[in-house]
């Protein structure tokens, strides 16, 4: 049977409803109406995925070929989808806290890897204003320190092995309602809700 994720709209709602400042709840609820979606879609996925290995054959062009097949199509998708449902949920529970400067073990990786905690504000808000879907703190077990980088797509530009702490939403849909077109504004306010505590347990 294939793997089916779990929908946490109504528990990531609750983690940061009235704790997110000039973000409204009211764009948090829509926000999370398209987390459902790819939720299911990541499903749905997963599903036809299980019933085409069934009846696969790798030498029919149909089901295996690298301009169009099914496989091809379906595979691709799902690292869409799936990566919807990840950077969401990674999003979310990094809201609702009180911002402001790091604490505990981030604390210390953010000193070490970009010297200052304002030196790491300003080189994500660069990274996010530059970005045109994502920007993700990484943590990078090979170098042992953190990086900035940007995704235009729910799976692009992803580094193998490294892990994200944190994950801000540079879509319009995460803050036109209450920014408009002022992204900068909303990154601000997004640096001042931060819940270390969450950022943290991604590192531990």
């Amino acid at each position: 049977m294939a793997y089916q994720y779990v929908n946490k709209q109504e528990a990531l709602l609750a983690k940061v409803k009235g704790k997110t400042g000039k973000i409204s709840d009211k764009t948090h609820e829509e926000h999370l109406k398209l987390y459902t979606g790819y939720v299911n879609k990541t499903n749905a996925i997963l599903k036809e995925i299980e019933e085409l290995q069934k009846t696969l054959d790798p030498a029919n062009a149909a089901q295996a070929n690298q301009i169009f097949s099914a496989t091809r199509s379906l595979k691709v998708e799902y690292s869409f989808a799936l990566g919807g449902v990840i950077n969401h949920e990674i999003y979310f529970n990094v809201l609702g806290g009180k911002g402001g400067p790091p604490t505990g073990k981030v604390a210390a990786l953010i000193e070490k890897s970009f010297g200052s905690y304002d030196l790491f504000k300003k080189d994500l808000k660069a990274t996010g204003i530059s970005a045109r879907g994502w920007a993700w703190t990484v943590y990078n077990p090979d170098t042992g320190l953190l990086f900035n980088h940007l995704g235009d797509a729910q799976n692009s530009y992803l580094v193998w092995g490294a892990k994200p702490i944190l994950a801000l939403d540079t879509y319009e849909h995460a803050y036109y309602a209450d920014f408009f077109t002022a992204r900068g504004g909303y990154i601000d306010e997004f640096l001042n809700v931060i819940d270390w505590d969450a950022v943290n347990g991604y590192l531990a």
